[in-house]
């Protein structure tokens, strides 16, 4: 019998399909393996926290992202919140505001909510409306009058931005080296690791860790501005821009 045209034409087209479609398979085999190794990469990268550190995109896969918000009660009366306690700026006028053991009188602080005794968590802080300011976590046990020295050996685990210039306040005071301005800094806290981490949200780069600790007690998120030119710190959140409507500050 004569071969048509079709039989001749598909006869032809069978082997350049097989070519193609082992060319696929290869091409898909060489993808699975490429991500494999990123995976087996990354998840080396990842055993190894204080050794390596790692990007805030990563991070955020291991750590739970927490709701903060200002604690009233803890603001030192030089500090007036926002309505929904995202936002913290300075107000000339101090309050007279009753006592309270909560409340910081020598140090301008305000501590966050929630109270974190245990896991991983992350919070995100806009900075970029502030030019001095104190950030990072510590005991909710610490000194709030008198004379109080912000460093991790007295349980302030904390960056600082002041007169252009970025430290970490451990015990001596650390300058840091920051690349491009952050405009958002991202607060890292491994509780049972004893790890508190800092990132410039910005670029993603890595801007301190404290050495590592060993944790007691109840954290608190902690917040500090300097002077009445020291603009406004706000927690990001997904929901709309926090306004600037405020409330009195409640014992």
């Amino acid at each position: 019998m004569v071969p048509t045209f079709t039989d001749l034409s598909r006869s032809e087209s069978e082997p350049k399909k097989g070519k193609v479609n082992n060319i696929i398979a290869n091409n898909e085999e060489e993808n699975k393996e490429l991500q494999q190794e990123i995976d087996r990469r990354k998840d080396q990268s990842k055993s190894v926290w204080r050794k390596v550190p790692l990007c805030p995109d990563w991070r955020k896969e291991e750590f739970k992202a927490v709701t903060v918000t200002l604690d009233a009660a803890t603001a030192h009366p030089a500090l007036l919140l926002s309505e929904n306690g995202r936002r913290v700026t300075w107000q000339e006028r101090r309050k007279d505001l009753p006592n309270s053991t909560q409340r910081f009188k020598s140090l301008p602080c305000v501590l966050g909510q929630p109270h974190i005794t245990s896991g991983r968590c992350y919070w995100e802080v806009e900075v970029e409306n502030s030019h001095s300011w104190d950030l990072g976590v510590c005991r909710d046990s610490v000194t709030r009058k008198g004379r109080v020295t912000m460093s991790s050996q007295n349980g302030f685990w904390a960056i600082r931005l002041y007169s252009g210039e970025y430290w970490a306040l451990n015990s001596p005071e650390t300058l840091l080296t920051v690349g491009e301005k952050p405009l958002k800094v991202g607060i890292f806290l491994d509780y049972e690791d004893g790890d508190v981490s800092f990132f410039n949200m910005t670029d993603g780069s890595h801007i301190f860790s404290f050495p590592k600790n060993t944790f007691y007690g109840v954290l608190r998120p902690l917040f500090r501005l300097w002077s009445s030119d020291s603009g406004s710190l706000s927690i990001c959140t997904d929901e709309e821009k926090v306004v600037d409507i405020v409330i009195p500050m409640q014992n």
